[in-house]
């Protein structure tokens, strides 16, 4: 899954989206979606890289506990046949919560 994949998944959440964060002053109105390709898992074989796995955090930021965003976010995952680890956290500074989605996915 390439980061043009990653895009156009996450499209129909009408969200703004990045890659990694925005800059300083230029976040947008929550919510909105963050994704990191953060490192790799890759799959070994025969001397040199048989897949290449990326990690992949999907950060969905709102202002307040959002159930019907997250369930939208799970129902796109979960077309696209994402396993997920789902994290939430209030981030006290920021005045927001973060629910993270952490998967892997193929290259």
């Amino acid at each position: 899954m390439t980061c043009e994949d990653i895009v156009a998944m996450l499209a129909p959440m009408n969200l703004p989206l990045a890659y990694h964060h925005y800059a300083e002053g230029e976040a947008p109105e929550l919510p909105y979606l963050i994704y990191v390709l953060p490192n790799t898992n890759n799959f070994h074989a025969d001397g040199k890289v048989y897949a290449k796995i990326n990690a992949l955090d999907i950060e969905l930021y709102s202002a307040i506990k959002n159930p019907e965003l997250e369930a939208q976010l799970e129902a796109i995952l979960d077309e696209n046949a994402l396993c997920y680890e789902k994290t939430e956290d209030w981030l006290t500074s920021e005045k927001m919560y973060e629910c993270l989605y952490e998967m892997e996915v193929i290259q």
